[in-house]
């Protein structure tokens, strides 16, 4: 008898990661999490605000992440912005970290999803940080591209 996986479409995502950073590389990465945490998470009862990456003893780990307190959870209840250790194979690890010693590349996650196995991953790129006028220029061509949808939208 085969249970039926309940299929959910949480996908939270760092929208200013996209702003502020050009993304160089992707990779998606698993979190090790408790068990009030993955059902926070769920809820989508996450936010990627203010969240980074960063290496602590040979090892990637994620911080200032958000996850909302479960409300059932009773004393073992978790922490809301604790650390929490992610998980890729070591030659990945190692390309980010000698990736991270170049001047002007950081790690940042971008979306926190669950897989069709129900495992939350959390999708990170390897980023520059944007100039101002980089900035504009991704503004102007939001703007270009939602004035075109308009116009071949009345047309």
């Amino acid at each position: 008898m085969a249970m039926d996986k309940k299929v959910t479409n949480i996908n939270i995502k760092n929208k200013r990661a996209t702003f502020d950073y050009i993304i160089t590389d992707t990779y998606t990465a698993g979190i090790v999490l408790t068990g009030t945490e993955i059902k926070s998470i769920r809820l989508s009862r996450a936010s990627l605000v203010d969240t980074y990456c960063t290496f602590i003893n040979d090892e990637l780990w994620v911080k200032n992440m958000h996850i909302a307190e479960y409300f059932y959870g009773s004393y073992n209840n978790h922490a809301a912005r604790r650390d929490r250790k992610l998980l890729l194979e070591r030659k990945e690890l190692n390309k980010l970290k000698q990736s991270v010693k170049n001047p002007g590349f950081t790690i940042v996650p971008i979306r926190l999803f669950i897989n069709e196995k129900g495992l939350a991953k959390l999708a990170i790129g390897l980023a520059r940080g944007k100039h101002e006028y980089d900035k504009r220029e991704t503004l102007k061509e939001r703007d270009d591209k939602r004035e075109m949808d308009r116009i071949r939208r009345n047309f």
